[in-house]
């Protein structure tokens, strides 16, 4: 039945997918908006998210609750629009606003590699994509989808237009990541999802898996830890702020290391949530 599912839905999503690449990226990414608004809602579960929101949030009242669960779905679709104009966000088009370059000209002077995390913000595929043409060194980690028709074209798209250094998620693409880094490539990664192979700690004070990628990194290899935000500003214009670069060198590799490090990093996932709630992915099980 899975296969009968996932092929009507890669039917459904090229057929998307070719109408978008008619009517230009403008009306691609608002029709994208009232796709993601109508249809998202049947896709993921409300009390899910309602949940989510209340970890995250708090008690907030049912106005501003809904307005973050629309804006959510809005980002969605328009992202998911986006996916065949990746060309489109380019440097030459000027669509995204970037904060912060003096610290990627600093890593390239100094040829030196770091690791940049951030999470399922605005459109999150552009973090790599613009890491990569400002000249960094880089290989970028991500999940495989689940729809086996699918998943090769997404792949295609991503080392066609964002960063041809793909390493896969997970087991598989241990071996991969460890030859990058051997050989001082810039590592990127969302923090957000959540993971089997990661260890329990803290995000807005409830303990949820998380990866410990970034702060085995830091202390095997001594990697500086960059943090990214990125925000929607309107329709698909961006802004991409590069923070400052946190050093662990001082710290020895063990397991409490790995986890202090860990914490951190969803201290500073958790400004970046309630910073733009809307533009962040509330649908994931995260505490499950």
């Amino acid at each position: 039945m899975k296969i009968i599912k996932y092929f009507f839905e890669f039917i459904s999503i090229i057929s998307l997918f070719c109408i978008f690449k008619i009517i230009g990226l403008k009306n691609a990414s608002n029709l994208g908006s009232v796709l993601g608004k109508i249809i998202g809602p049947f896709f993921r579960s409300k009390d899910i998210i309602k949940q989510n929101i209340k970890i995250g949030l708090g008690d907030i009242d049912k106005k501003k609750e809904e307005e973050t669960v629309i804006k959510m779905w809005s980002n969605i679709g328009r992202t998911f629009s986006e996916y065949v104009f990746l060309n489109k966000f380019k440097p030459k088009y000027n669509r995204i606003k970037m904060i912060g370059l003096e610290h990627l000209d600093e890593i390239k002077k100094n040829n030196e590699p770091v690791v940049f995390v951030s999470g399922h913000f605005a459109n999150f595929e552009l973090m790599a994509m613009r890491l990569y043409d400002e000249g960094i060194k880089l290989a970028a980690i991500y999940r495989p989808l689940n729809n086996k028709f699918l998943n090769p074209i997404m792949e295609y798209l991503r080392k066609k237009y964002i960063c041809p250094n793909q390493i896969k998620k997970g087991k598989a693409g241990l071996k991969e990541l460890l030859d990058k880094c051997n050989n001082n490539y810039s590592i990127a990664l969302m923090i957000d999802q959540r993971v089997s192979e990661g260890i329990k700690v803290d995000l807005f004070n409830k303990p949820t898996f998380t990866t410990t990628i970034p702060a085995q990194l830091a202390l095997r290899y001594k990697y500086k830890i960059i943090p990214i935000d990125i925000e929607r500003l309107n329709g698909s214009n961006f802004q991409m702020s590069i923070n400052n670069p946190i050093n662990f060198n001082d710290l020895e590799n063990n397991k409490k290391n790995i986890e202090i490090i860990t914490i951190k990093l969803n201290k500073i996932l958790e400004k970046m949530i309630s910073k733009n709630p809307g533009q962040w992915i509330w649908s994931h099980s995260k505490w499950k």
